[in-house]
């Protein structure tokens, strides 16, 4: 009798949609997209109205949770507002019924003002507040976010390892890429590893060896925040150019005194070649989706960390040949920042020649990107042409990327589509194919304004990761202008987060992130339209050849 009722209800939504000449999912699409255009404009019971058509179709039942719940949500925020408080309560019940979690979402939305002296409404805010309460404690249970001490117990130490590969077993996006690895085998053979460890900074690399046998940057093991007092580095910063591992900044003046400048190669650490030091002590415990994640993170990132106050000795050549050796202290974060006369900026702006506008996205950590470049516009505008710079921004918040680029273009784009495990226990127990759960790239509006129409370049680096490579597959699917440098990171997805034992944390990359027609760029990185290597011999000379190729570019253009 269920079945028949179901196929009854899933037959009578399809021809409602039918009727309209659009599929229900569609249909729920531009309904939701017309109410929230009534809702910029006040036109609240408009909004509630339209959306309160998908809430008479059967078909909303079937419907994917999130997006029930939001049809559901937005339609009890618009009732509320147009003062219909009776609707409001019912829908945001339903809201509740389909799963709705978010309580902090609930208790701060204004647009629920006008119901939340209600009692009903009270009643529902502790319903979702008690099934938080339920999931932390199965997801959360204070039994593993046990503080830091110097050395944990063996019982933590195994519970943190049990921990990173159960969490890995069931939502890691890409074993499908590692055939030959046998996730179990990796975990016994860690067992003795994590129970002869003396400390908790042994612990801890240990756990980072293990996450980095997943090949993946957003699958990664982070210190409690306390053994990052104990860490430092030296007070200069590398890269990786031509094969060779060149010093790139010097913060400590008394430093440059002895010859140890900028160009200056690196040859040795501790008497080791550079590169066996690297693959000895660096790589094993380093997560990268792809080689130039890889190097990127090895060699300009993690190359010489260690103990804070530990020396290091290094044997640098100079470009005429010459060679020393240099013991330089290594220096926590802090202590480098007060050194450093100019730390990185979130952006960049300025005029190049040509009438070139040339802006660097530095992160998208930061919300204030999308509002330095928003007061840049009108400057930019009057150019000629505009280099997006990339090189050095490791991710963050994809909305902001968006959002900038929609300065770029007069019709919509799309973002990026995306797909991750779904895990369902009666499928294994019959012995079913585990299936995927796909999402669709999102459609992303103009600005509003007058668009900026004229050529555009973006620059990018092995270094160019996450919501920064989401920014370039926006504006490479769109054809929105040519990208010039090197592959990006491949760091596709996003990672799940929890905590450790000992007050560290872990993430595993749940999900995978595609072009919207399905290209695959992780592991492999975003591929430029024209690709560039910095050179030796322009670094020593103070020129930034992506830079310049790309100035080349828009002249010869031009």
């Amino acid at each position: 009798m269920t079945r028949v009722l179901i196929s009854l209800l899933l037959l009578l939504g399809a021809a409602q949609a039918q009727d309209t000449g659009l599929s229900f999912d569609k249909l729920v699409e531009l309904n939701a997209q017309k109410a929230h255009q009534l809702y910029q404009q006040k036109d609240y019971a408009g909004a509630a109205a339209l959306l309160e058509e998908l809430h008479h179709n059967p078909q909303l039942l079937w419907l994917e949770e999130n997006e029930r719940i939001n049809v559901l949500y937005n339609l009890a925020c618009y009732y509320s507002l147009s003062g219909d408080k009776g609707k409001a309560l019912e829908a945001l019940e339903e809201a509740v019924d389909a799963g709705l979690w978010q309580a902090d979402l609930v208790n701060k939305d204004a647009d629920l003002n006008n119901i939340r002296a209600e009692v009903r409404y009270k009643e529902l805010l502790a319903q979702i507040e008690a099934r938080n309460k339920a999931q932390d404690a199965l997801w959360k249970s204070p039994a593993l976010h046990t503080e830091y001490r110097p050395d944990l117990t063996e019982e933590e130490k195994i519970a943190g390892l049990s921990l990173l590969w159960s969490e890995a077993k069931y939502n890691f996006a890409y074993f499908d890429r590692l055939p030959a690895l046998d996730w179990d085998a990796t975990y016994l053979a860690f067992l003795p590893k994590v129970r002869a460890t003396k400390s908790t900074f042994e612990y801890y690399k240990v756990l980072q060896e293990f996450y980095a046998q997943l090949h993946d940057g957003h699958t990664y093991v982070g210190y409690p925040s306390q053994l990052y007092d104990l860490l430092g580095s030296p007070p200069i910063t590398t890269r990786l150019i031509e094969d060779k591992v060149l010093i790139e900044n010097v913060w400590d003046p008394s430093l440059k005194e002895k010859g140890i400048l900028a160009g200056v190669e690196i040859v040795a650490v501790d008497g080791i070649p550079v590169k066996d030091y690297a693959k000895m002590y660096t790589t094993p415990l380093t997560s990268a989706s792809s080689p130039q994640d890889l190097a990127h993170r090895v060699f300009e990132s993690y190359l010489l960390s260690g103990l804070k106050d530990s020396p290091v000795e290094l044997t640098l050549r100079d470009a005429a040949g010459n060679t020393q050796k240099a013991t330089l202290r290594r220096l926590t974060a802090s202590e480098t920042q007060k050194l450093s006369p100019d730390p990185v900026s979130r952006f960049a702006f300025k005029m190049l020649p040509g009438g070139i506008a040339y802006v660097a996205l530095n992160t998208f950590l930061d919300e204030g990107v999308g509002k330095d470049f928003e007061a840049a516009f009108p400057e930019i505008e009057k150019s000629n042409a505009l280099i997006v710079d990339l090189r050095k921004n490791g991710g963050g918040d994809s909305n902001i990327g968006f959002t900038i680029l929609s300065y770029m273009t007069d019709k919509p784009f799309l973002t990026f589509a995306w797909s991750t495990r779904d895990y369902r226990p009666p499928y294994r127990a019959s012995g079913l194919v585990e299936n995927t759960y796909r999402g669709a790239a999102q459609s992303v509006q103009p600005h509003g304004g007058a668009a900026y129409t004229r050529p555009v370049v973006v620059l990018t680096s092995g270094g160019t990761y996450s919501a920064a490579e989401a920014f370039v597959v926006a504006f490479d699917s769109m054809g929105r202008g040519t990208i010039i440098g090197e592959p990006t990171g491949g760091l596709a997805g996003g990672p799940l987060s929890f905590s450790l034992p000992g007050g560290g944390s872990a993430g595993v990359c749940s999900t995978v992130t595609r072009y919207p027609n399905g290209k695959e760029y992780e592991g492999v990185g975003i591929q430029p339209n024209i690709l560039v290597h910095p050179t030796v011999s322009d670094f020593r000379a103070g020129r930034d050849t992506v830079l310049a190729a790309a100035l080349d570019f828009l002249t010869r253009k031009k």
